[in-house]
């Protein structure tokens, strides 16, 4: 190998003299410059194996700094000074600088050739120790790296591993494994005796590991417990510390759970002396801390299992059928009765997709719908049954479906309309005839101011019977399905119709309205009867309910294949606790005033229409400022 020899050297005759001192054949390649710059490049680029400097036509402080810099730039690189003559200062300031020969005039070739021998020595053996040492560092990064792989492959049986058992007994033996040592346990607190027991243990028996029971007072690892410190113990004999059996040195390290220590991990060298350092410890501590992780995972699993078999439970015994799938439209859940209500016992559905296991159309469409809000909707079964079924949307998850069993209540309704439809043609007669009679009497005889009094408050209150019979004879006939005669219709005229016969009661109150409706709105298919109806009750709501002086607003709106109505007003609103209700039969707010007139049937018959058009109908209201009533029609296909 040819050693690099660099020549800091101005003089020419020394330069020639310093290279036939060292004859290129012999192994050398002279590498010379006079600039101090240019040689801590080479120092830096050129890998030298020593440097020569001529320090004998220079200021002394001048060339020990150079000489101190290129030592700075390559601290391992040998270094020899020429000069006129050595002084016991100048040697120690040199040594200091880095130069490791001085050479002194007059120069002598053989003086040249063996400091040069020297520093391709020096250098040589410089880089030998640098190698071994970087083997040395290479073999222990190597070593470190496969203990952090074995803690990886540790966190990673953890995270797949839900057998505690199993977990504990790995981390065991990868403290052992990676420590070098002889025995491994981890021990665990017995909340009940307030003993040590060992849950997982390696090269212990397994009948010692079955029965063996500590206290925590005055014992090494009940010490380790109580006090949350890590503890090493090197001795050079063995020594019996409170574990029943004699150890030469040991590891124990406190398992911490939520904040507080619940075990301990420890490994062990009964046998040999070999010693444990930080490093061992610090891996232990790791794998402690998996420890508490993999007992943390097995509590929490375990109260999850738990958990789910309650809920298993309720879901099963509950009446209601409940269905849960995700944003895949596949089955997450399908509680018994809900099976039971679809045939689908004994089948195994969760998983699958929705089109798989129910074929209900009804269903079907409302799950398909993708609802971004609640929606609620009557759905008959096969087999007659009523079921109320109200989706709910979840975020991440996807939909949950309940249904409830209505068929009695549909059948109460039902009896009871039929009651009311009956009970209200058999008032028609008398009350007609009570209005007759009424008229007739001013007619036979005069009447004071007092008995006619008398008279107008009969007449009103028999009008007000009237118009409650009307309501219910027109929401039963609605609700049976009576008025089924639909025609392709534009909103448009009927909403001026509606606005128009309402002119007057808006005077009374001087209230303004605001009509957004455009006149080219698509054509629905609709009853115009009904539809005026429910246009009518809606504006007659709003004028009844407004402050006097202020505004209603009539908006109307095709988007996305249907037509949108609002009708805004302000006026006393509708408190909360009252709006789920206030489309319900006789359903009055609980802000009004009972002085104010009503059948409380107005708005149950406007959503009886609407949904006889597939339609939607909500309130949205604030109280003492707005209450806007939203409809949505489908547009005729």
């Amino acid at each position: 190998m040819i050693s690099k020899v660099l020549l800091y050297i101005s003089d020419a005759q020394t330069a020639g003299l310093i290279e036939r001192a060292i004859p290129r054949p012999a192994g050398y390649e002279i590498i010379q410059t006079d600039s101090i710059s240019q040689l801590l490049e080479l120092v830096a680029g050129a890998a030298p194996d020593m440097a020569i400097m001529d320090a004998r036509f220079k200021d002394h402080n001048l060339i020990l700094d150079e000489a101190a810099a290129v030592h700075e730039h390559s601290p391992q690189l040998p270094i020899i000074l020429l000069v006129n003559s050595i002084t016991v200062n100048f040697a120690l300031q040199a040594m200091k600088a880095g130069v490791i020969d001085l050479l002194a005039d007059p120069l002598q070739p053989n003086q040249i050739a063996d400091a040069v021998r020297e520093a391709a020595r020096r250098s040589k053996q410089q880089r030998e120790w640098a190698r071994s040492q970087e083997r040395r560092d290479t073999r222990s990064l190597k070593q470190r790296l496969s203990n952090l792989e074995a803690l990886q492959q540790v966190g990673q049986r953890i995270i797949s591993q839900l057998d505690m058992d199993v977990v504990l007994s790995s981390i065991v033996d990868a403290a052992v494994e990676l420590t070098g040592a002889e025995e491994g346990s981890l021990l665990l607190l017995d909340e009940a005796s307030g003993e040590l027991y060992m849950r997982a243990a390696r090269n212990f028996g397994e009948d010692f590991v079955r029965t063996f029971r500590l206290p925590v007072e005055d014992t090494l690892p009940g010490q380790v417990l109580r006090s949350g410190q890590p503890l090493i113990i090197d001795a050079s004999s063995p020594q019996k510390i409170k574990t029943e059996y004699l150890v030469h040195n040991l590891i124990y390290v406190p398992i911490r759970l939520q904040g507080r220590a619940i075990g301990v991990l420890g490994v062990d060298n009964r046998q040999s002396g070999k010693p444990f350092n930080e490093y061992h410890l610090a891996l232990v501590t790791s794998l402690a801390d998996y420890a508490a992780i993999a007992i943390e995972n097995a509590r929490l699993y375990q109260q999850t299992s738990i958990e789910r078999n309650k809920l298993q439970t309720i879901l099963t015994k509950i009446h209601d059928g409940v269905l849960v799938i995700d944003t895949d439209q596949r089955v997450m859940l399908a509680n018994q009765t809900f099976q039971e209500m679809f045939g689908l016992e004994g089948s195994e559905v969760e998983g699958k997709s929705i089109q798989d296991v129910i074929s209900h159309p009804d269903l079907l469409s409302l799950l398909e719908d993708h609802p971004e809000t609640p929606q609620r909707r009557e759905i008959t079964l096969e087999d007659g049954r009523v079921m109320i079924t109200q989706v709910t949307p979840i975020p991440v998850v996807g939909l949950a479906v309940t249904m409830q069993d209505i068929t009695h209540l549909k059948e109460l309704d039902r009896i009871k309309s039929d009651f009311v439809s009956t009970v209200s043609h058999d008032l028609r007669s008398p009350l007609t005839a009570i209005l007759g009679y009424i008229e007739l009497i001013p007619r036979v005889g005069p009447v004071n101011e007092q008995q006619k009094e008398f008279i107008r408050r009969i007449q009103l209150n028999v009008h007000s019977i009237t118009s409650l019979i009307n309501d219910l004879l027109d929401l039963g006939r609605i609700e049976a399905g009576f008025d089924t005669d639909k025609e392709l219709l534009s909103l448009y005229p009927i909403l001026r119709y509606t606005v128009e016969a309402l002119q007057a009661r808006m005077l009374v109150k001087n209230l303004a309205l605001e009509l957004d409706v455009p006149d080219d709105l698509p054509k629905i298919l609709g009853n115009p009867v009904r539809l005026r109806q429910m246009l009518s009750n809606v504006l007659e709501n709003a004028v009844k309910y407004s402050y006097r002086d202020s505004q209603i607003l009539l908006r109307a709106r095709a988007e996305a294949g249907q037509i949108i109505l609002q009708v805004s007003n302000s006026g006393p609103g509708i408190p909360l606790p009252d709006q789920p209700y206030i489309f319900d039969k006789f359903y009055r707010g609980s802000n009004i005033s009972e002085d104010v007139p009503g059948t409380g049937l107005g708005l149950a018959i406007v959503k009886s229409i609407v949904e006889n058009h597939q339609g939607r109908i909500w309130v949205e209201s604030t109280p003492g400022k707005t209450t806007t009533f939203t409809i949505v029609l489908p547009v005729a296909a």
